[in-house]
């Protein structure tokens, strides 16, 4: 997981990371062609990474003449490495919180509170704000689509709406925070294998997302029309205060630790208070949520130890040139460009594989921060391209998790979804614009 003592380079090293992608991509590919549902989530990474790992030592063993037992100790050195059991901590205390916040009713009153301040006029601009707050606030796209796909499909059924245009709203604005929100996985992913602070990541990212997302509104202002809808008038603003508490200490600087804990115990309270949520199942759902991030939480444990071995082998020193050489190719004489154009391209051809914004951030976190090392980049500027360019990939694919999912809820097309996904299409230029600036300067 360092840098130091690097090996002599082989590429061949890389090839248990082929083999993971492999599995992960053509399981997802014949298990699409077969008509199945979620077919690129029918593998759980955590199960593809078990061959590659296998793999890995084979090849230590064989070609690097290194023992099992050797690689075994390198491979829990990397699982256990303060990076990789930081995240993982951080998975289990946002997966309780989300699940938390959804049982005590934060989660209904943002979606009808949010929706109600909007005139009918302008409700597609709402959607993509109510969903944009909400998946900012709980960290996870996933999770705001479910919360809100619903509340949509009573629009479209009534209003005769755009399914596939709403879809686009709520796939854009789940975007937006998964990308922008101090507790996504992807946040945390990115800085803490950049070694960024979240909140410096934050800033970063911030100047570009917003004014992507205000051309999204613009966009979506344009193509909406006047809707009546009605709203649930019982949402209760205490159900906003979790959300608006963890957002603002995150930003003071707060530990992410503290943060989510004070999140987690404010969210049951509410819920005591308000409408009767008793003790057990609070701790209930900390264990539910717990359990909802078991694959991201072994994955990373795997991906760690893998990388360590791959390291050792000399893989990653091998990718890092491979790639810093195409990237001075494409841009002569301006290393910082050429390491944000690598980390940028990395990060987005690899979630085209995976389909999983996380797990490609993770898998790609050690080369981008050599690469950004190498070429000047600030932990806080490798850790946002890193997080920026997975999110756009995992918004305009067709058989990411996202697609799949409101497809299925609206009943229609994922194809017609990623197409009608405006605001990562946005971000896209948005942030290669913003990049290609700061980088101006030839180091």
């Amino acid at each position: 997981m360092t840098n130091k003592d690097s090996p002599q380079e082989n590429l061949f090293a890389l090839l248990p990371f082929a083999i993971f992608l492999g599995l992960f991509l053509g399981t997802g590919i014949i298990l699409t062609l077969q008509g199945v549902d979620f077919a690129f989530y029918q593998l759980p990474a955590s199960i593809a990474i078990i061959p590659a790992i296998i793999v890995s030592m084979a090849l230590g063993k064989i070609l690097f003449k290194s023992s099992i037992d050797k690689q075994v100790t390198q491979f829990i050195s990397g699982a256990g490495h303060a990076n990789i059991t930081t995240m993982c901590i951080i998975y289990l205390l946002a997966g309780a919180f989300a699940v938390v916040a959804k049982s005590t009713g934060s989660v209904d009153a943002s979606v009808q509170l949010g929706l109600a301040v909007f005139p009918d006029y302008l409700l597609l601009p709402g959607l993509f704000l109510v969903a944009a707050f909400l998946s900012t606030a709980m960290g996870t796209s996933m999770g705001t689509i479910a919360a809100i796909a619903p509340v949509a499909l009573g629009f479209i059924e009534s209003a005769n709406l755009d399914a596939a245009l709403v879809a686009g709203c709520l796939v854009s604005g789940a975007i937006f925070g998964d990308n922008l929100s101090i507790i996504s996985d992807t946040t945390i992913a990115s800085t803490r294998s950049q070694g960024a602070h979240m909140k410096d990541k934050f800033r970063v990212n911030f100047k570009f997302a917003i004014p992507a997302a205000l051309i999204c509104l613009i966009i979506f202002s344009v193509l909406g029309g006047e809707v009546n809808h009605e709203l649930n008038s019982e949402a209760a603003v205490a159900g906003l205060i979790p959300y608006v508490v963890i957002l603002v200490l995150a930003l003071m600087g707060v530990n992410v630790f503290v943060v989510l804990i004070l999140g987690i115990i404010l969210a049951a309270a509410i819920g005591m208070v308000s409408n009767g949520y008793q003790l057990s199942a609070w701790l209930k759902d900390i264990t539910a949520g717990f359990a909802s991030m078991q694959d991201i939480f072994i994955l990373s444990l795997f991906i760690g130890g893998l990388s360590e071995l791959v390291r050792q082998q000399g893989g990653l020193s091998a990718l890092t040139r491979v790639i810093k050489n195409l990237a001075r190719k494409l841009t002569p004489n301006n290393n910082k460009r050429a390491a944000a154009l690598g980390i940028a391209g990395l990060a987005f051809v690899c979630n085209f594989f995976t389909a999983n914004n996380t797990v490609s951030i993770i898998v790609t976190g050690d080369t981008a921060k050599n690469l950004a090392t190498d070429g000047g980049l600030s932990p806080a500027e490798s850790a946002s391209l890193l997080d920026v360019f997975a999110c756009i990939n995992q918004g305009i694919l067709p058989y990411g998790a996202q697609a799949l999912l409101l497809g299925a809820t609206l009943q229609i097309s994922p194809l017609s979804v990623a197409s009608h996904a405006f605001y990562p299409m946005v971000l896209f230029f948005v942030a290669g614009f913003a990049f290609w600036r700061l980088t101006r300067k030839a180091i």
